[in-house]
């Protein structure tokens, strides 16, 4: 994510005066800063993703642009996943390397991408640090509601299953949604973001780098005051991120999940910790009393600022390292459509509402010890004990003395089988 302009915002769309002769010096400064590559637009991927342009989904007073992808099979009242690209990319870019289109298409759900522009900030961005953009109700944020209700009368979607992810200034925008329409969205899932409304009493650089300490509760309130009247759940939050990541720091995801957490009313130590992929990314989820993930942290290891992709035809693979900021590590959005309750080849933990994930299929068993069943990933360790994944039962002592036959079924989903298997 480039960083977001200086002062009186020169990369935000002017709001009371047109831009001024200073642009150019500060455009300058940008490039020192940055270095003229974030500047400049991003090198953008052949596309080879077919979008839809609506042209007319609302009065749009962020001047935003809506883009759909349609699978050829859709089912009936399908999801919507709504998508937001980072700073110097557009929506083509993000539909041709997210692997997001395949998904839609394996899944069945209804992929919007907004697009902002030049017009909107110099970098592309969209304005998540702008109070005009970043309210409900108005701005930006109400370009992107007025997306979703054209998507669910257009296109007969289920209003009960909207999500939204994004990257950078895009999963920034991400915690703006949910902050500002949870009576929108059931779910969300930033990528390399930051949490809501940092930037009330703090600059965008300061919230990305170093990034601003609060308590939980004091996030929580952030978000509580973006709709006061609102009684309702909230949506369950995904925060992913990369380690080396230097543009928007890790210590944001830490400051999500604070926000999330308290907003669920949840401890900030996970329930359960596991490994997931290739690169064995941290995946620390925390759960909710009816033992769904209400609020999940996946720590990429080794790669900085992007969205991460594992290329491949594989069924744990998507995505393309084409653009700049897209990186070869683990499909991100594989895992994301699974947080969402849609990957139909995995269901996983679906979300409160989510459709029931149907057959099982055959199952596998292991009988191994704890120890060992943590290792293989059949199992994750907290406080000491271990836990079946996805199930998440208690299997006693994380040692290598205690034993446990574990069934498979569905593939991920592991639980207690020490009486017979299968």
């Amino acid at each position: 994510m480039p960083l977001p302009p200086l002062g009186a915002a020169p990369g935000a769309r002017p709001r009371t005066r047109p831009l001024s002769r200073f642009l150019p010096r500060l455009l300058a400064v940008l490039a020192v800063v940055l270095g003229t590559a974030l500047v400049a637009p991003a090198p953008e991927a052949r596309a080879a993703v077919t979008l839809t342009r609506v042209s007319d989904f609302g009065s749009n007073p962020g001047a935003l642009t809506m883009y759909v992808y349609r699978p050829a099979t859709l089912p009936a009242h399908p999801a919507v996943v709504v998508a937001l690209h980072g700073c110097t990319q557009n929506a083509q870019v993000y539909a041709d390397n997210s692997g997001l289109p395949r998904l839609a298409d394996q899944d069945g759900f209804l992929l919007v991408l907004a697009e902002t522009g030049t017009a909107n900030n110099v970098n592309k961005c969209f304005n998540w640090f702008q109070s005009g953009d970043n309210r409900r109700g108005q701005g930006e944020a109400l370009s992107v509601r007025q997306m979703v209700s054209h998507a669910v009368t257009a296109y007969g979607a289920d209003p009960v299953r909207v999500y939204v992810t994004g990257l950078s200034a895009g999963g920034a925008m991400t915690a703006v949604m949910l902050a500002t329409y949870p009576d929108v969205f059931s779910a969300g899932a930033v990528v390399a973001g930051l949490p809501y409304d940092c930037t009330k009493d703090n600059s965008p650089y300061l919230c990305m780098n170093p990034g601003v300490d609060r308590s939980p509760a004091e996030w929580a309130q952030r978000v509580r005051d973006a709709h006061p009247s609102y009684t309702g759940p909230w949506p369950r939050a995904a925060i992913w991120y990369g380690d080396q990541d230097t543009t928007v720091v890790p210590r944001n995801a830490t400051e999500l999940r604070d926000q999330w957490t308290a907003l669920h009313g949840l401890s900030q130590t996970p329930t359960r910790t596991t490994a997931i992929g290739p690169d064995a990314t941290r995946q620390d989820q925390y759960l909710a009393a009816d033992g769904t993930v209400a609020v999940e942290v996946d720590r990429v290891p080794g790669i900085g600022h992007g969205t991460p992709v594992d290329p491949g035809t594989g069924a744990e693979q998507c995505g393309s390292t084409g653009a700049p900021y897209f990186l070869g590590s683990i499909c991100s959005s594989r895992w994301i459509a699974r947080f969402f309750g849609l990957d139909t080849t995995n269901p996983g933990d679906p979300g409160p509402g989510d459709p029931d994930p149907g057959d099982p299929g055959p199952a596998a068993c292991w009988t191994a010890s704890n120890y060992a069943h943590v290792q293989a990933g059949r199992a994750t360790t907290h406080g000491g004990y271990t836990y079946a994944v996805s199930s998440g039962q208690n299997m006693g002592l994380y040692n290598t003395f205690v034993t446990h036959t574990l069934k498979e079924s569905p593939t991920g989903y592991f639980a207690l089988a020490d009486s017979g298997c299968p």
